[in-house]
């Protein structure tokens, strides 16, 4: 039982020691990548219901709506609920296409040790070249699985707050 709970651990932990220190921060930033979609899930089906309607009764409760200043205190309630559905955005951006970049210095970094050990060893041992290219492009693949992974979500996250923005300032009837 234990064996089993423990499995994905020994994954990870065989994959960094195969890929080298770039695996464990490609790691490190799908961690915070799937923590901050989760965060973002749960901001969307659990939190926004609730603020929305909040702002919306506040706004109907209001006993004129039709002034300059009404219309930009809806603005203003719109633009809050817009800036609480993209929060967190720029770092999701950032996450996804920082992956396969750790990779690829990874597989750089991986790359140069091979060549270094040739060039020690004075020979261009086949053996030895293919398993140094393994280890580095280790670091690909798990830059590239990660990346893939977040890409739908951002997509995803992006098209539903504006959506949901467009939705709201329909429900805030001047």
């Amino acid at each position: 039982m234990l064996e089993r709970i423990l499995a994905p651990y020994a994954a990870v932990a065989a994959l960094v020691d195969e890929g080298g220190p770039f695996v464990f921060l490609i790691f490190l930033c799908g961690l915070v990548l799937w923590t901050l979609i989760l965060e973002r899930f749960w901001f969307f089906w659990r939190v926004l219901p609730g603020e929305a309607s909040a702002m919306l009764a506040a706004w109907k409760a209001r006993p004129e709506r039709r002034s300059w200043c009404a219309r930009q205190i809806r603005q203003a309630m719109i633009s809050r609920l817009n800036a609480a559905m993209t929060a967190g955005f720029p770092l999701l951006k950032t996450l996804v296409p920082m992956a396969p970049l750790l990779g690829l210095v990874g597989t750089v970094s991986g790359m140069l040790e091979v060549f270094d050990s040739m060039a020690m060893r004075g020979s261009a041992d086949a053996r030895t070249m293919a398993s140094g290219v393994s280890h580095a492009m280790i670091c690909t693949m798990t830059g590239l699985a990660v990346s893939v992974t977040g890409l739908y979500p951002v997509y995803y996250f992006q098209s539903r707050a504006r959506r949901e923005t467009e939705l709201l300032a329909d429900h805030f009837e001047v």
